[in-house]
């Protein structure tokens, strides 16, 4: 068994709304059952005795290895504490090839359980080693790394309970949380509007408590100092006991408290230089160590916060203790865990010798071991909620704190005996701000109630009822959708939103090109979704894309659906048949929000069928009103799109509106059907995003099928009284839709420049100069600027073949280049002759069209 190739999916796909690993497998023959390899699963589950039931899903289905591999992959990401419980296995039309789509939620952890799955299954049929407990660790402690640490993971949960979208910016805890326009950003427990004045003001001990000591509030007394005689100097002046630390650090490092020797400031003051220059000296205030929590205007939460310590027994050491509380599940090495190991490192021994103790001391029954002076959770201290039992007087001077600091977000570091008075009547005080607080102590205390400390945190971000989102409409289809999303974004731009649109041609925001090329995939909608100036966004999601990589959003407004044609992309990919196709293209429509709209064609069966996919609402559009499916879901009181004579009209139960074709250029009066779609699914998607019919009728007359607005796609131009048009149709049904629209239009002579895309099939190929000649008097062949794995000449000859007996092509030639097509034929038009020229380098190809009209408009 090989893994040809592995996929990542970021974002719903053809198989799941979850983030998912895609394989592709290929077994050998005695590897398609693998009940009949002896001893395979006594073998395996040795290795891997929690790998799961391997259930056959059908009566008479053999499980093959690829299926063995679906479920080890999955089982090892569990077991590494991964919340993923989904994977497939899906058979190709290719013997021995299969499918396989395993759920991650991190994907580095989603990419090595494939691997070493096929890794533990090569084993088994080896008779190898394998260990799979070290494997599981190694997953474990990678998930860790790699996902987001507590305090972050707590605002994105809360973030996304209340709807709104999030993506990590970065591999650590910059995460932005909406789109475009709306979107916020955090970094841990920092939020965008934090300034970087009041952070710094919070990282300077001595001008915090500065700061707060002149707005009134409790702070020890004390200074930075110069030197270690400096240091003895401010504790004979604020009076022993005192406190160390660097005046500008953080998490408790370099911190020691309650010295009270001249031997003890010493050392302090050596620790507390490494982590900092400036040193600060300040009373040391008796009692417990506080953390209160403000958010806002408001106290969030509180934990009494305990050194790291252990509790003798009269039997074991103090490094047996010590290992013995770090068994406790929630303890891990960083921050990814409610609680962090404790460390018998050197300032935990200088505290024991301080005791009189050593690691290899037995502390009797009952004695308590302090291991470190500082509460900090990440020293591997404790917490116990304490919220309800914080005075007000307290709360309002720890609002006052962070307010005077400038912080949004504010850890406050407050000594006292209780919580339950005032600081003022018990010689309290605050002797520390964080502007970037570790939440873990309120998320999960090691006693005492839990607070979900995420939920303010995001309702300072964003205002009740606000979700982070923008109007977002993805379009798809085979034919058509580019168009579409052109002209759905001009509405958008009409209505004054600033839009931004993905499509084959590049990425736009509010009107300019931000970049070029095939934009069309999910990586391309996340950088338009990211863009500040985003108030709307139109995304073509083309079939690529998805297939690659899954969309680049979690869900849409409104997904429109404009066709699924044959013969465009069939034989790639595993999409084999059209009906393959529809499955993918439905993908949209399965993510629609349930406040959302599908726009779909009710005259492609396939689209139509698409409805009972949606979450939300369905509008339907076609031509004909009488369609049985229109004519049904306009008598359930449904939104519909038809066209009625000369009007386009929308109607929902009794109510109408109608636009006159002869008001939209983009339909030439109607006679270009193809067009008409376009603009009933735009309408659609408009009408769905709540945009005024004034709005809707002005955009559609100042919509124009040129070159700029819709390039290479049906843009018709004069040259010397004969009629140009280009298009970039590349598939049977596109040169079918074409064919019917040129037949509307008078001409004398008809031509057609065309190559073909050599990933598609040869049929496909073929079909296309079937259909042209009969139409066409004149067919210029020519071979495009990538075969796409062809060889030379062998998508020409395609080509040929289906132009053998064409009934009306009278001249047909074969020109290498597309330019060089280009010219011949216009070297052939006489005025009232009419030329389509189907593009390949779409902008090279217009510009190169008009170069030569301007020129044949310059005076002779």
């Amino acid at each position: 068994m090989q893994i040809t190739r592995i996929r990542a999916l970021r974002g719903p796909n053809l198989w799941t709304r979850s983030t998912a690993i895609e394989a592709v497998v290929s077994c050998e023959p005695h590897e398609l059952d693998y009940s009949a390899l002896a001893g395979f699963e006594d073998r395996l589950r040795a290795r891997f005795p929690k790998i799961g039931v391997l259930q056959p899903h059908g009566a008479d289905q053999h499980l093959s290895l690829a299926h063995v591999l679906e479920t080890a992959a999955l089982s090892l990401q569990a077991q590494a504490g991964c919340p993923v419980t989904f994977s497939l296995t899906r058979d190709t039309l290719e013997s021995g090839t299969y499918q396989v789509v395993v759920e991650y939620t991190e994907e580095a952890v989603g990419r090595l359980a494939m691997e070493q799955a096929l890794a533990l299954i090569q084993a088994a049929q080896a008779d190898t080693a394998f260990d799979t407990s070290r494997l599981i660790a190694e997953l474990r402690e990678l998930d860790e790394d790699e996902r987001v640490g507590p305090s972050t993971g707590s605002i994105v949960d809360a973030a996304v309970a209340r709807g709104i979208p999030f993506r990590r910016l970065t591999s650590g805890s910059l995460v932005q949380l909406g789109w475009g326009s709306r979107a916020r950003r955090i970094q841990a427990a920092e939020l965008d509007t934090t300034s970087a004045v009041a952070e710094s003001i919070a990282q300077d001990k001595d001008l915090t408590k500065r700061l707060l000591h002149a707005a009134g509030v409790p702070v020890p007394m004390g200074r930075p100092v110069s030197d270690i005689e400096d240091a003895w100097a401010v504790a004979q002046e604020v009076g022993l006991p005192v406190v160390v630390k660097p005046q500008d650090g953080n998490q408790g490092k370099g911190v020691t408290v309650n010295i009270s020797t001249r031997k003890q400031l010493d050392d302090a003051y050596a620790t507390a230089r490494e982590y900092g220059d400036e040193v600060m000296v300040e009373r040391f205030l008796p009692g417990h160590d506080f953390r209160l929590l403000v958010v806002g205007n408001q106290l969030v939460a509180a934990a009494r916060r305990e050194p790291p310590q252990v509790l003798g027994d009269g039997t074991h050491t103090v490094r047996e203790l010590v290992d013995i509380v770090n068994q406790d599940p929630r303890r891990g090495s960083g921050h990814g865990t409610a609680l962090t190991k404790i460390r018998l490192d050197d300032i935990a021994l200088a505290r024991l010798a301080g005791e009189g103790l050593t690691p290899e001391s037995v502390p009797v029954q009952g004695q308590r071991v302090v291991l470190r002076n500082n509460a900090n959770l990440s020293t591997g201290g404790s917490a116990t909620d304490v919220t309800d039992d914080v005075h007000p007087d307290i709360a309002a001077r720890a609002v006052e704190a962070a307010q005077t600091i400038g912080l949004h977000i504010c850890g406050v570091d407050v000594i006292c005996e209780t919580m339950l008075r005032p600081l003022e009547e018990q010689n309290g005080g605050i002797v520390e701000v964080n502007a970037a607080p570790g939440l873990r102590m309120h998320l999960a205390p090691s006693y005492g109630r839990p607070r979900n400390v995420g939920v303010p945190m995001v309702d300072e971000l964003f205002a009740p009822g606000q979700d982070g989102r923008i109007p977002l409409v993805a379009v798809t289809g085979t034919n058509g959708k580019t168009t579409t999303t052109r002209l759905i974004a001009h509405l958008f731009t009409a209505q004054g939103w600033r839009t931004a649109m993905t499509n084959t041609d590049g990425v736009y925001v509010n009107g300019r090109q931000i970049d070029s090329g095939d934009c069309s995939g999910p990586r391309s909608a996340r950088n338009a979704l990211a863009h500040p100036e985003t108030d709307a966004a139109v995304l073509e999601c083309a079939r690529g894309g998805i297939l690659r990589e899954g969309l680049g959003f979690d869900r849409c407004q409104v997904a429109v659906v404009t066709n699924v044609g044959a013969g465009d992309h069939l034989g790639l990919n595993y999409i084999h048949t059209v009906e393959d196709v529809a499955v993918l293209k439905r993908v949209i429509v399965q993510n629609v929000a349930t406040s959302g709209y599908a726009v779909l064609n009710a005259a492609d069966p396939l689209v139509a069928a698409m409805a009972s996919t949606c979450p939300g609402k369905v509008i339907y559009f076609a031509v004909d009103r009488h369609h049985p499916v229109m004519a049904t879901h306009r008598a359930q009181g449904n939104r519909v799109i038809y066209v009625d004579g000369e009007q386009l009209v929308v109607a929902e139960g009794s109510w109408r509106e109608t636009v006159a074709l002869r008001e939209i250029p983009i339909t030439r009066g109607g006679a270009i059907s193809f067009q008409v779609e376009n603009v009933m699914a735009a309408v659609g998607a408009a009408w769905a995003c709540g945009l005024s019919w004034q709005t809707i009728r002005r955009g559609l007359a100042g919509f124009l099928n040129d070159s700029d607005n819709a390039p290479g796609r049906f843009n018709v131009m004069d040259y010397r009284g004969a009629t140009l048009i280009a298009d970039y149709g590349h598939n049977p049904d596109a040169i079918r839709a074409l064919v019917q629209a040129v037949d509307a239009m008078p001409a004398n002579r008809r031509s057609v420049v065309i190559s073909g895309a050599g990933d598609r099939r040869d049929q496909d190929i073929s079909e296309q100069t079937r259909i042209l000649g009969q139409a066409f008097d004149d067919v210029i062949l020519y071979q495009d600027a990538c075969q796409r794995g062809r060889a030379d000449g062998e998508v020409l000859a395609l080509l040929q073949q289906g132009l053998q007996g064409a009934p009306r092509s009278s001249y047909v030639t074969e020109i290498h280049g597309e330019f060089a097509a280009i010219d011949h034929a216009l070297q052939r038009l006489s005025p009232g002759d009419l030329c389509l020229v189907l593009v390949d380098q779409v902008e090279e190809a217009l510009a190169h069209l008009r170069a030569h009209v301007q020129a044949a408009q310059q005076p002779a």
